[in-house]
């Protein structure tokens, strides 16, 4: 089954924020996770959502998406995260492929 890494974001400092994003993508790579959702426009349809920025990433299971999240490399990013926006993060496991 394949687990999913959610993410709300806030961004509070655009500089910092694009050394993570710059950074980031590469790490994900490693842990076998691409990009579903990084940005793009949020048409909330019911209720007032709060996010400015949605990212959603994808991983072959949950257990790759947590080595990724608790991995040594990306330990750096979260520190730069943190001190760069308000975010939210989640780990979810998917649904069984077919």
């Amino acid at each position: 089954m394949p687990g999913y890494l959610v993410a709300s974001v806030e961004v509070t400092d655009p500089d910092a924020y694009a050394a993570y994003r710059a950074q980031v993508p590469a790490v994900v790579e490693r842990f076998g996770g691409r990009f579903l959702v990084r940005g793009g426009t949020i048409e909330a349809k019911e209720g007032d959502l709060g996010i400015e920025r949605l990212v959603i990433l994808e991983f072959p299971t949950i257990e790759a998406a947590r080595a990724f999240y608790d991995s040594p490399d990306y330990a750096p990013l979260i520190r730069l995260r943190e001190a760069s926006t308000r975010s939210r993060v989640a780990l979810v496991e998917g649904l069984p492929t077919a």
